[in-house]
């Protein structure tokens, strides 16, 4: 029977398996970065903006840690090429000095080819008492489970996490430069007076314009994580930018709330809607009630949205479905597909956006001419802690909500 000879190299190390674990992570956290890349760009196209400050220097750190990765895979490249070469001529040689192996097990197809194997080598066929033999040969079946200490378990990224970092309202506001810690807003409190003359040499009328000021205090917002070097040096995607990105997600998210809470706390009340499912006459009506108070207080200056939590979905979509069975004030309906943070539709030409921030049970309608926010992001910083081997992250910023009038903030409130 043959025998098959094998080629072993003393001395040579086994790093395959290095290399190919050290690449596999390399390319896991390339990838990483680049899909996160990916979805601030995603981000901004969706929302029709350029990349704000925060995301290009989010954006330029992963670049640059791509970059030094890339600097890191030369030499393996070179290495990983010096190995394959090597396998190509170690098989070749190998090749050379193997005979034909013996055949190690024996499957029959049928009961009848065993039977007929059993006569012959019954006979003194040689070959058929072979296979016969093989086939009876105890043999010890090798599976997944008696080596699971080299059966690596897959990481697939990006990270899954469920959070709502759009910033609706903040957003059609348009966040100013915040100009320091305390600031004012001039704001005239009382007009001048013209009146008919009541009679010829008789005194006109007379009245003194008062310009007070709406007073605008900067509030901080932030967090930090403190990471170990340990997590950052073997986690796969990185760690650092799924925190900072976290981090940042959370303030868009308190931001938008602390804009909700002050425009809502001093909001005029508007047409409530009743009880029960409401129709579209319901809702357009509470909507034109609101247009008809934002523009007798601002004797239309500026322009208004309304916003709405995504719980009041399940009351509005229903009556204004996608195609309307007769002309609707709402020409385009709501799709349910389409729903998502942000401009979902319009009713009676009235933008309709939805909102994570918005309370229960109530649709807000802002008008750019009443309302301001003041915003300064200072974004994410780090410090390395030596003694613990350990890296400090925070995130922060600066932001004001600012009423300015609060006649032109309506609050539409549903009765449960």
């Amino acid at each position: 029977m043959a025998t098959v000879q094998t080629l072993v190299l003393k001395g040579t190390p086994q790093m395959g398996s290095n290399i190919d674990g050290m690449l596999g992570r390399y390319k896991a956290e390339i990838d990483g970065k680049q899909q996160f890349i990916e979805t601030l760009l995603e981000k901004a196209q969706k929302e029709g903006r350029d990349l704000n400050s925060h995301e290009l220097e989010l954006s330029k750190r992963a670049r640059d840690e791509i970059t030094a990765l890339h600097e890191q895979l030369d030499p393996m490249l070179e290495t990983q090429r010096i190995a394959q070469d090597s396998a190509s001529k170690l098989a070749t040689i190998t090749q050379l000095q193997t005979r034909e192996a013996p055949q190690q097990e024996v499957e029959y197809r049928s009961a009848g080819e065993y039977l007929c194997d059993r006569w012959a080598a019954g006979v003194g066929n040689l070959e058929a008492a072979e296979r016969v033999e093989l086939f009876h040969r105890a043999a010890a079946h090798q599976t997944t489970t008696d080596n699971p200490g080299i059966i690596p378990a897959p990481i697939l990224g990006p990270v899954i996490n469920f959070i709502d970092s759009n910033r609706p309202l903040v957003t059609f506001l348009g966040p100013r430069q915040l100009p320091s810690k305390t600031w004012t807003r001039p704001k005239v409190t009382q007009h001048t007076s013209v009146a008919a003359q009541s009679a010829e040499k008789a005194e006109l009328t007379s009245q003194k314009m008062v310009i007070g000021s709406v007073t605008g205090t900067a509030v901080t917002l932030g967090g930090y994580v403190n990471v170990s070097r340990q997590d950052m040096d073997w986690s796969q995607p990185g760690i650092m930018d799924i925190v900072v990105q976290d981090l940042a997600a959370q303030y868009a998210v308190l931001t938008e709330a602390n804009a909700f809470t002050t425009f809502d706390a001093a909001a005029t009340a508007g047409l409530a809607l009743p009880t029960g499912a409401n129709t579209a006459d319901q809702l357009a009506a509470s909507l034109w009630d609101a247009a008809s108070k934002i523009y007798t207080s601002t004797k239309g200056a500026g322009r208004f949205a309304a916003f709405m939590p995504p719980a009041m979905l399940a009351s509005v979509g229903p009556v204004f479905p996608p195609v309307p069975a007769v002309p609707s004030s709402s020409p385009g309906g709501f799709n349910a597909s389409d729903f998502s943070s942000g401009l979902v539709g319009q009713i009676s030409g009235i933008p309709i956006y939805v909102s994570a921030g918005v309370g229960a049970s109530r649709i807000l309608v802002v008008s750019t001419a009443g309302a301001e926010v003041y915003e300064d992001r200072i974004g994410s910083l780090s410090v390395t802690e030596p003694s613990v081997l350990g890296v400090q992250v925070a995130y922060a910023g600066y932001f004001t909500p600012l009423v300015v009038e609060s006649t032109a903030i309506i609050k539409i409130t549903k009765t449960p």
